[in-house]
Parts: structure tokens; C-alpha cells; sequence
């Protein structure tokens, strides 16, 4: 800034060196005069032009601290996104480790109360084996019909399952 001064200062003092030879002369005085005046409008020009530049700065600065509040924002929502995607993450193993026991003890359940009639129904398939293979059951109808000639109830009876 002083060195504009100067340049102003030599540019004046030329001027007026060259403009002596006019009608118009300017005394020392009243250049040194106009040259302060003129510093002190360039200095209260400087000035206003710092003080607009102080506040561009400072609302600069007041974006930058709405940019780090957004930015601590978006880490918050980060977060609790983190912590919802875990959430489900976990919910889902949960509902996953529940399904698969429930099929397995239902799988379970059925084999282990299926076993003891499958033992009963092979024991008994192979009694009517015996009886099919052994005449006797034929032998027995038979003798059920005789006796049915002569006893009404067993007649109703052996009507009753097809059997007469």
C-alpha cells in the first residue's frame, strides 16, 4: 500500500513539475494537501474493502461450521443406519435358527411316533401272514356258519361284517 502512495506521490510532483510552465501554478503546499486527501479517501476505501472482505471471511466461516454440523449429521444417519442394518441382520439369523429347529423337531417328532407303529404294523403283518399261509381262518368261518344255522345271534352277528 505505501508503494502506491509513492507511485501517487511521484506521479503528482511530475505533474506539477511539468505543469509550472502553465498560468496555473500549484504550491508545494496544496499538492502535499491534495495527496493527503487523497490518502485518506484511498485508506478509508482500503478500509470498507477489508471490512467486506472480514465478511465474506466470516460467512465463510459460518458455511463451513453449517458444513460440519451437516457432515456430523450424515455420520449420525450412518450410524443408525449401521445399527438398523446389524438390527435385521441379527433378526434374521434369529428367524432363520427358529424355522430350521422347529422343522428339525418336527422331523423328529414324526420319525420317533412314527417308529412304534411301524413295528406294530409289521408284528401284525406278519400274524396275517401265518393266518393266510395256515388254513385255520377259513376253517374257523366255517364253523362260525354252522353254528349260526342254530343260534340267531351269531347268524345277526356274522350278517352284521359280512360274513354270512
Amino acid at each position: 500500500m505505501n508503494k502506491f502512495f509513492i507511485i501517487i506521490c511521484l506521479f503528482l510532483l511530475v505533474e506539477t513539475t511539468f505543469s509550472q510552465g502553465k498560468e496555473d501554478k500549484v504550491t508545494n503546499e496544496e499538492i502535499l494537501l491534495e495527496i493527503k486527501v487523497f490518502e485518506a479517501k484511498t485508506e478509508e476505501r482500503f478500509k470498507a474493502i477489508d471490512q467486506r472482505f472480514e465478511q465474506v471471511d466470516q460467512r465463510f466461516e459460518q458455511i463451513d461450521k453449517r458444513f460440519e454440523q451437516v457432515d456430523k449429521r450424515f455420520e449420525q444417519v450412518d450410524k443408525q443406519f449401521e445399527q438398523f442394518t446389524t438390527f435385521m441382520w441379527i433378526l434374521a439369523v434369529i428367524f432363520i435358527g427358529i424355522a430350521s429347529v422347529t422343522i428339525g423337531f418336527a422331523l423328529w417328532d414324526r420319525r420317533t411316533m412314527i417308529r412304534p407303529f411301524e413295528t406294530k404294523v409289521t408284528q401284525i403283518e406278519k400274524s396275517f401272514e401265518k393266518f393266510r399261509d395256515d388254513k385255520r381262518v377259513e376253517k374257523i368261518i366255517a364253523v362260525l356258519r354252522e353254528l349260526a344255522k342254530s343260534d340267531n345271534r351269531l347268524a345277526e352277528a356274522l350278517k352284521t361284517i359280512n360274513l354270512l
